[in-house]
């Protein structure tokens, strides 16, 4: 510390200092007092912290986000921000639902974006109102999403669905598909039988999926360690359309296209999937129908395509995993 002498003004005399010294004195202990019980308290506060569990990573074991750190102290030294010095210290591979603490990433647009607005006929001027509903049924969620779209061969001239997962249910989110290449605020979005996730060559944010071929929903009830969850990746570097094994046109290589197969019909495959969502969540997820009625849709399963049947009105399966 300096010596509050040499800051004096030179018009002070030393009488004048003489006569101040001892009030100076009482406002330098008070001074230096405050000092040491700041510096004792910072102490308190960083081993406080650290026998709840807390970490610089600004995230707490047991989903406490209360107890989060920026700016803080670690091992008591200082760092501006402890969060974004250390983004994955002391945080869960997977978070569940009522862990969620925000996005996990930051926007980053498609490569491909002109592309996609003609290959995948993209609307800037109009919403989806196909309904979106959720019930429980038992510890699983049924979503059934009308992604219609206006019927058969008359989607390119009508807006994707947007839907959002949460702990509570899946809701429709009211985007056009222009806005929804910028935006943060879904997870899946479909048309027909096509569907996309938020993420990689289909949109801003970062929610991935993986894949059991050989495993049935049931059988999924756990995170796999070192999980890999893959975004879509359907364009080339110079910005080709990579399409699906289905012959159909303009049907792009999506992550979640193991979910159905086309002997002459749109089959479901029963394939189970993991979600990774954009704050850390993990849900799982299978699509049961494709058609309305489940009836139409064990025909197709079967190898006999319906007469008359409703397309395009999934059924989801889903839950948050823990």
């Amino acid at each position: 510390m300096n010596d509050p002498m040499t800051r004096l003004p030179s018009r002070f005399s030393l009488s004048t200092v003489a006569r101040c010294a001892p009030v100076l004195a009482l406002l330098l202990g008070a001074a230096v007092t405050a000092a040491a019980c700041s510096s004792e308290d910072a102490g308190t506060e960083s081993v406080g912290d650290a026998s709840t569990g807390g970490n610089a990573g600004g995230a707490l074991a047991g989903g406490d986000t209360g107890g989060a750190v920026t700016g803080g102290t670690t091992g008591g030294e200082t760092t501006p921000d402890a969060t974004a010095a250390e983004p994955d210290a002391g945080k869960p591979d997977m978070l569940a639902p009522d862990m969620a603490v925000g996005p996990l990433c930051e926007a980053a647009a498609p490569a491909c974006i002109d592309q996609m607005i003609l290959d995948l006929s993209l609307h800037d001027d109009k919403v989806s109102d196909g309904e979106v509903t959720t019930t429980r049924e038992g510890e699983d969620f049924l979503t059934v999403i009308d992604a219609t779209a206006g019927g058969f061969g008359q989607s390119a001239n009508n807006p994707w669905v947007y839907v959002k997962f949460g702990p509570d249910g899946a809701s429709r989110v009211d985007i056009d598909d222009e806005t929804a290449l910028e935006s943060m605020d879904w997870d899946m979005s479909l048309r027909r039988f096509i569907v996309r996730l938020n993420g990689g060559d289909s949109g801003p944010s970062c929610v991935g999926a993986m894949t059991f071929l050989e495993r049935t929903y049931e059988e999924v009830d756990v995170v796999p360690e070192g999980a890999e969850f893959l975004v879509d990746d359907y364009y080339t570097d110079d910005c080709t359309i990579v399409n699906d094994s289905s012959g159909l046109p303009d049907s792009p290589q999506v992550v979640l296209a193991p979910w159905w197969s086309y002997p002459g019909c749109v089959a479901t495959s029963g394939v189970p999937h993991l979600i990774k969502l954009a704050d850390g969540a993990v849900i799982k997820l299978v699509v049961e129908q494709y058609y309305q009625d489940a009836a139409d849709q064990a025909s197709c399963n079967a190898g006999m395509p319906p007469d008359g049947a409703v397309s395009a009105v999934f059924t989801l399966r889903w839950r948050p995993m823990p």
